[in-house]
C-alpha cells in the first residue's frame, strides 16, 4: 500500500473541496446556497469513488493525474487563466444568489446536472481507456497512442469531457452571468490543445498519421 501516494491523493482532495466551498459560500453570505452543494456532491462524491478505484487498480495512473508541474510555458499560462477564470466564475455565482441577479428554471439546473455527470462519465472512460493520461504535457519513454474507443471520435476526448462538466457548471449553480465568465475557458482550452499537439507531433510515434486519419480535436462535425 502507497501510503504517501494515498495521502497525496487524499490531501488535495480536502484542499479542493475546502477552496470551493469558500469560493461558493462566502461570496453567497450563506451555507443556504443549496445548488453549491448540489455542485459539490457532483464533483466529488465521483472524484472520491474515481479516486478509489485507481488506488486499488491503477496507482500509476492517480500518480500521473496528480502531477501538476508542467514545464512548458504555455501550459503553465493556461493554468494559471484557467485557475483565474474558475475562481471568479465561483464568486460571481455566489455573488449572483446573495444578490438574485440571474433566474435560472429548475429545469436548466437539472438538465445541467446531466450533462455534468455526462461530462464525468466521458471522463471516466478517457481514463480506462488510456494508461498513460496525466495532468502535465510530456511524452513517456514508452507511450503509445490511443486510436480506440473515444480516441476513435475526437483525438482530445478528455478535454471535450472537461468543457462540458466545466460549461454546465454554473448553470448548476444557477447563474448565467458566471456561465458567460466560464465560457472563456474555451479559448484556454484550444491554446492547451494546439500547444500539446505540437509536443505530442514532434515526440510521439505515430501520432502525426493519427492526426492525417482522425480531423476532429475536440468536437465532431466542428474542430
Amino acid at each position: 500500500m502507497n501510503i504517501r501516494l494515498l495521502l497525496l491523493a487524499l490531501s488535495k482532495a480536502i484542499a479542493g473541496c475546502v477552496m470551493m466551498a469558500l469560493l461558493l459560500f462566502l461570496p453567497a453570505g450563506t451555507l443556504a446556497y443549496n445548488k453549491a452543494w448540489l455542485l459539490m456532491g457532483l464533483l466529488f462524491i465521483p472524484m472520491l469513488l474515481m479516486g478509489i478505484v485507481m488506488y486499488i487498480k491503477s496507482p500509476e495512473l492517480l500518480r500521473r493525474r496528480l502531477e501538476s508541474k508542467e514545464k512548458r510555458n504555455v501550459q503553465q499560462g493556461v493554468i494559471k487563466y484557467a485557475g483565474m477564470l474558475f475562481i471568479a466564475g465561483f464568486i460571481v455565482a455566489g455573488l449572483d444568489y446573495r444578490y438574485g441577479w440571474s433566474v435560472v428554471p429548475e429545469w436548466v439546473t437539472c438538465a445541467s446536472a446531466l450533462l455534468f455527470l455526462g461530462g464525468y462519465g466521458m471522463y471516466a472512460e478517457v481514463m480506462r481507456e488510456n494508461v498513460w493520461l496525466s495532468r502535465t504535457v510530456h511524452v513517456e519513454s514508452e507511450q503509445e497512442v490511443v486510436t480506440t474507443g473515444l480516441y476513435g471520435i475526437v483525438r482530445h476526448p478528455m478535454y471535450t469531457a472537461t468543457l462540458l462538466m466545466f460549461i454546465s457548471m454554473p448553470l448548476v449553480l444557477g447563474s448565467w452571468w458566471a456561465t458567460l465568465i466560464l465560457f472563456l475557458y474555451i479559448p484556454i482550452i484550444v491554446s492547451r490543445i494546439l500547444d500539446e499537439e505540437k509536443l505530442l507531433r514532434a515526440e510521439l510515434k505515430g501520432y502525426n498519421e493519427y492526426c492525417n486519419h482522425l480531423r476532429w480535436r475536440l468536437i465532431p462535425g466542428m474542430w
